[in-house]
């Protein structure tokens, strides 16, 4: 376990300003994210695609931008502690960090943890310190944290690359402490007949409507949930739901169209990021975001 010091005075994720900062969040999000603890770091030839690529890409900053105001509106006050299970590179914790929390990133890859070792050292150095790195298999993350228990437990972008939602889940919840929150995105079941649709693959879009899964944009097979099986499976294990979000929605349809979004407009991203988070709090445009956002709270008892 390597552990980082990092400067929490910059709440830098309180994005809850009226004008967004694009230019530092280009700069925190110019790298990566998730894995699974295997022999053969299957993610190694991913890891630079992943984060130069696709968080780079207006859609992944409407991503970490969207997520993070959703988070703000239910995690507790800093200092306290988040758990980021398959958090690859950090681009969802390490601006948590900043606003002030005490984050441990946990990933089985050593590719995307040397990612995020390589982002760290463009943060602040009083934030480096609120950043702990653990390289372990999201499925064993309660002997991983050695039986730890977190104030917030993130899983973003992972369970799709698993067969089953039930193992990670269930250790979630077990990582979560009492009155914790756990946040899960995933791919939306109900949606994947979108992307085709969208790159005009008639056919593909048509078995789509009945398909538990697709090839994603890096080309690795991944499943898709549904917000009400993945709530049953938090409940099971004393997580309440507390609410569901969408992720991004015209985004999806601007660059699957071809169209072209200029990173450089500072004020266009954010008011795309803007127009993106209020509809993922809205029905019915969050219904059809291809990723949802579900957040629960464990019980104290």
């Amino acid at each position: 376990m390597v552990v980082i010091s990092l400067d929490a005075s910059s709440r830098f994720l309180s994005l809850q300003m009226d004008h967004w900062p694009g230019a530092e969040l280009f700069h925190l999000l110019a790298t990566n994210q998730y894995l699974d603890v295997v022999v053969d770091d299957t993610w190694a030839g991913l890891a630079d695609l992943f984060a130069d690529g696709a968080y780079a890409s207006a859609k992944g900053l409407v991503r970490t931008y969207v997520l993070h105001r959703q988070l703000l509106e239910h995690l507790p006050e800093p200092p306290a502690t988040v758990l980021d299970v398959g958090g690859g590179a950090g681009h969802q914790s390490f601006p948590l960090a900043q606003a002030g929390y005490e984050v441990t990133l946990l990933d089985p890859s050593p590719a995307m943890l040397a990612k995020a070792q390589q982002r760290l050292q463009g943060l602040p150095g009083e934030a480096q310190r609120r950043v702990a790195f653990l390289q372990a298999d999201g499925e064993n993350a309660v002997e991983a944290v050695k039986g730890r228990r977190f104030a917030a437990v993130l899983c973003h972008g992972v369970l799709g690359y698993l067969e089953r939602p039930e193992p990670l889940v269930n250790q979630l919840c077990q990582c979560a402490a009492a009155g914790g929150v756990v946040s899960i995105m995933a791919g939306n079941a109900k949606t994947l007949a979108v992307r085709p649709a969208l790159e005009r693959r008639w056919d593909d879009a048509l078995a789509a409507f009945d398909a538990t899964g697709e090839v994603g944009v890096l080309g690795v097979p991944t499943r898709a949930d549904t917000v009400e099986h993945l709530s049953e499976l938090m409940q099971s294990q004393g997580v309440e739901t507390l609410r569901w979000y969408g992720v991004w929605l015209f985004t999806d349809w601007l660059d699957f169209s071809g169209a072209e979004i200029d990173l450089t407009d500072s004020r266009q991203v954010a008011a795309m990021a803007a127009v993106e988070l209020e509809a993922s709090r809205r029905d019915p445009y969050r219904q059809l975001s291809r990723p949802f956002h579900l957040v629960g709270r464990k019980g104290l008892g």
